[in-house]
């Protein structure tokens, strides 16, 4: 495997923002950018417009790869820039390269207001099927979305990172996923909230709607649990501040609400597939089409 963080761009908005927060991460990494531009057989631009020449096409890709490289390199000194030129079906190649990179970084198109954000069936099926870490960026992303306010209360990218958020499930808590979240915290010298939701139990349990002790009891339980499951981790990261989140309700809106002042959000992807081929799970679905920040999809065992 390259130690690169790859991205895959296009002529897209989101792509675009995509682009500058690999940058970024290669830089907080220490890692080479990797642009890759996906020309396909038959692009859907060529396709909608029959007079659009295909080598023509073909300069334009390779044109537009070269000038958002030259503009990284000016905007972030020092980094090591480098572009690829691929052909094929575009998950399909994508999905080839996250296995060659440390990170892959995608963009998704934001729809704004209630309605969330759409993230398009490329994205989606690369995540799907992608065994590295793949990270999706929403259209209009800037550095200091990611960062607290400066004293004076303007945004700035120069104040400290605001916290990364991770999505944990206690009963199958994976290394892969807490390793990933813990370094990237490190790396940002940011606090990691671990989120973990437990479900109420049937109303008829006991009368616990009714008994508040009861839910107190079992809400301690949970954050036990947490605990065990995060102390190996504190004791690797003893750097990383650790807020444990512990939340009565249901897993996808638990992890929304805790993501909304997230600099970068993790959540995992369990590698199996069954009758219908890969997928990702209803929590991993909700955080990609619901949270505004950077969301880090991690697949594991």
């Amino acid at each position: 495997m390259s130690r690169t963080v790859t991205v895959g761009l296009d002529d897209s908005p989101e792509s675009r923002a995509a682009a500058e927060w690999a940058a970024r991460e290669a830089l907080l990494r220490g890692l080479p950018l990797k642009i890759v531009h996906v020309q396909e057989p038959m692009p859907r631009y060529v396709a909608r417009t029959p007079l659009l020449d295909l080598d023509d096409y073909r300069l334009w890709a390779e044109r537009s790869a070269r000038e958002a490289a030259d503009g990284i390199r000016l905007r972030h000194p020092g980094i090591e820039v480098t572009t690829e030129q691929l052909t094929g079906t575009a998950a399909d190649v994508l999905c080839e390269a996250a296995g060659l990179a440390e990170l892959l970084v995608l963009g998704s198109r934001g729809l704004g207001g209630l309605s969330g954000f759409m993230v398009g069936s490329v994205s989606l099926g690369v995540v799907a099927r992608a065994e590295r870490p793949v990270v999706l960026v929403r259209a209009g992303e800037q550095a200091a979305d990611e960062h607290r306010m400066d004293p004076a209360g303007v945004p700035s990218a120069a104040a400290p990172f605001r916290p990364v958020v991770l999505g944990l499930d206690i009963d199958q808590p994976d290394d892969t996923l807490l390793e990933f979240a813990f370094d990237a915290a490190a790396r940002r010298s940011a606090a990691l909230r671990a989120v973990h939701a437990w479900p109420a139990p049937p109303a008829s349990f006991h009368g616990f709607t009714a008994d508040p002790a009861l839910h107190d009891v079992l809400a301690r339980g949970q954050a036990s649990l947490l605990g065990k499951v995060l102390r190996p981790w504190r004791e690797k990261f003893p750097d990383v501040e650790v807020i444990e989140a512990v939340r009565c309700g249901g897993a996808a809106q638990v992890l929304v609400d805790g993501s909304r002042d997230a600099s970068l959000v993790v959540v995992g992807r369990r590698i199996r597939t069954g009758p219908f081929g890969a997928r990702i799970g209803h929590v991993t679905h909700s955080a990609l089409h619901h949270i505004a920040a950077p969301v880090a999809v991690v697949a594991h065992s």
